[in-house]
């Protein structure tokens, strides 16, 4: 186990005093632990983001290995017990909570009214677009959510826009696994770094 003093100074060499701060007493909420979330909080966890708090229903399948932050000893755990593991190991020293759930429109505030920051990532658009919504109406959170990653075309058309006040959208806003294009790591590592930049900048803003 690693000292948390020696993180800390392995952190102050390289940025402000008032920047760990920040990142330290930020809350952020992912919704969805695959290839975006899985790799958004890996992201956070590196970069000091004291209080994470991420939900997902699903299981680690052979499946998710190609794009997700999971290894082969993962495999049949909750996402949530797997992240919060490998997380563990990236900083033990974070304040991490899970919630082994599925999001519906009737739990939303409950599980994030707390979180001034949300990140969706969800997979299938129906439920994106319930999540984004749900988060705009029921809660004040400024929400952070990933669209169009698939494929393997050029990573420089992956962008982030923001829409309203209130909500960030990660990605090429086109490439979508319906059309047969599959998800391949790089893309969306891409709009998953896109959307953990984001993350940081509205905490320090």
């Amino acid at each position: 186990m690693i000292a948390k003093e020696e993180l800390d100074r392995a952190f102050d060499a390289r940025f402000a005093p008032e920047i760990k701060t920040k990142l330290r007493s930020a809350r952020v909420a992912i919704a969805g632990l695959g290839g975006l979330g899985s790799n958004i909080a890996v992201m956070l966890a590196r970069s000091g983001v004291g209080h994470l708090f991420l939900v997902d229903f699903d299981r680690v399948d052979t499946t998710n290995l190609n794009r997700q932050a999971y290894t082969i000893p993962h495999l049949g755990m909750n996402k949530t017990d797997a992240i919060k593991t490998i997380l563990g190991d990236i900083n033990p020293y974070l304040d991490i909570k899970t919630e082994c759930v599925r999001v519906t429109p009737e739990n939303v505030a409950t599980l994030f009214g707390d979180y001034g920051i949300v990140c969706e990532a969800f997979d299938k658009p129906d439920q994106k677009a319930m999540l984004v919504r749900e988060l705009l109406t029921q809660t004040g959170a400024t929400v952070v959510s990933g669209n169009g990653m698939a494929g393997f075309g050029d990573s420089n058309e992956i962008k982030t826009e923001k829409i309203n006040g209130r909500l960030y959208v990660c990605g090429d806003l086109s490439t979508d696994v319906g059309d047969g294009t599959g998800l391949m790591a790089p893309r969306v590592a891409v709009c998953a770094g896109h959307q953990a930049n984001k993350v940081i900048q509205l905490i320090l803003k």
